[in-house]
């Protein structure tokens, strides 16, 4: 046996024996994180799965059926005008109101039809930071100049990581771009209308259905989190009578899944979940047995489903591990949190975006976060850093990302944007 050659090997199974062999399962935090890393795991599977990654797959998984490689190329491709790719990708949070692990399906999907690294990395990057309910609350509860400078920092954050991305890795994309271009084209036999009425059906459920509630008792944005799975049902016929009508499913068949979520819906008013589950498996189910291009979204979307719940609920384990959940503590003590962002300088900011990065943040829980942390004696730079970082990044976030792009890009990805949100936070913090 040629040992050179099984070190790595040697040296891993040593170090996983030394930390079983070194376990504090008596130690009262050890035990502590351990349920807090199980109580994590939990809320993630019945808040988000469900509602948030489950319409995120079927979309990632249509964009990759129904979307021929030649429209990414045309509008996101490495040779693609740049103001139209960028402005396109640094815009799309206004639309998706989604988590730092919900845009993960939708990014594997355009990045594998070929967008651009750049252009792909701004939308990475863009869909859970510019979040319209997001800015709002932050502006009401944080103040305005925050408000600003949040939608500010992430729009340009989104664009300029995306240009750097893409200078760093040229070559790769010029090899990409000539590669796509000597590919045949597979062009979509659906017209171009009744797929975007197609997509929009199943980005208005997925917005519909995750659509937070506001401290506001009127305004838009309280009547939509009002009439929000009424908006959803009618998202929903709308899909329905897409599928029917153009993508010729059986018109039985979506009658029947019509009915059974009307009768769940009926049967447990106040759970609607349950209906929301039984579509889904109807859906499913129909795609699944359908020839031609509804059978490929269904096992598209089931593809990006193995590949990424994975790693997803892995991430989720360790972060809840280590870092716990709001109020409440993992292995790493919030107060070596808590004592090291307060000031402005630069160490100050540089924590708190590494800690935002590696931190899970649903979508808008940032803020009362944040609040709770200034009120204990947080700098605003630092605060402010923690907003760009946090809810564009997390560990279940970086580990897929690196099943998509690799470990090379990935590293230069998670730099780029601690990098920006500790200067964007220092000279915030200077200023105000």
């Amino acid at each position: 046996m040629n040992w050179k050659n099984e070190w790595k090997s040697l040296a891993l199974y040593a170090g996983l024996f030394a930390v079983c062999y070194h376990l504090p399962v008596d130690a009262p935090r050890f035990e502590r994180a351990v349920m807090e890393a199980l109580h994590l795991v939990k809320w993630y599977a019945r808040e988000h799965v469900l509602l948030c990654l489950i319409p995120a797959f079927f979309i990632a998984g249509a964009i990759a059926v129904f979307i021929s490689q030649k429209s990414v190329m045309k509008y996101l491709g490495p040779a693609a005008n740049p103001f139209l790719a960028y402005g396109t990708a640094s815009i799309s949070g206004t639309v998706l109101a989604v988590c730092s692990c919900t845009v993960l399906p939708l990014f594997a999907g355009i990045y594998r039809m070929g967008a651009g690294l750049g252009p792909a990395c701004a939308f990475l990057y863009a869909g859970p930071a510019i979040n319209v309910l997001a800015i709002i609350l932050t502006t009401r509860v944080l103040g305005v100049e925050m408000g600003i400078a949040r939608v500010i920092g992430a729009i340009v954050f989104s664009i300029l990581i995306g240009v750097i991305m893409r200078i760093i890795f040229h070559h790769e994309e010029v090899a990409k771009a000539q590669a796509s271009f000597e590919e045949p084209e597979s062009e979509s036999s659906q017209s171009i209308g009744w797929n975007l009425v197609f997509f929009a059906s199943l980005l208005w459920i997925l917005v519909f259905a995750n659509w937070a509630r506001t401290e506001e008792t009127r305004g838009i944005l309280y009547w939509i989190y009002v009439y929000k799975w009424y908006l959803v049902s009618v998202s929903s016929i709308i899909l329905g009578v897409t599928l029917i009508f153009f993508y010729r499913a059986r018109i039985q068949w979506i009658l029947l899944i019509a009915f059974l979520v009307a009768v769940s819906a009926w049967l447990w008013p106040h759970t609607p979940s349950i209906p929301f589950l039984n579509g889904v498996i109807g859906i499913s189910i129909l795609a699944s047995f359908s020839q031609g291009e509804l059978g490929e979204w269904v096992h598209s979307s089931w593809d990006f489903a193995k590949q990424i719940l994975p790693l997803l609920f892995i991430g989720v384990l360790a972060a809840g591990l280590l870092l716990g959940r709001p109020d409440q503590e993992g292995l790493i003590p919030s107060g070596w949190i808590n004592g090291s962002v307060g000031g402005n300088a630069i160490a100050a900011n540089l924590f708190a975006a590494i800690a935002g990065a590696f931190m899970y943040f649903a979508t808008l829980t940032e803020i009362p976060i944040l609040q709770g942390l200034l009120a204990a004696g947080m700098g605003k730079g630092p605060a402010l850093a923690l907003l760009l970082a946090g809810p564009a990044l997390s560990l279940p976030n970086m580990l897929v990302i690196r099943s998509i792009m690799g470990s090379k890009k990935t590293i230069v990805y998670v730099t780029l944007v601690i990098a920006m949100a500790t200067i964007s936070g220092w000279i915030y913090g200077n200023l105000f």
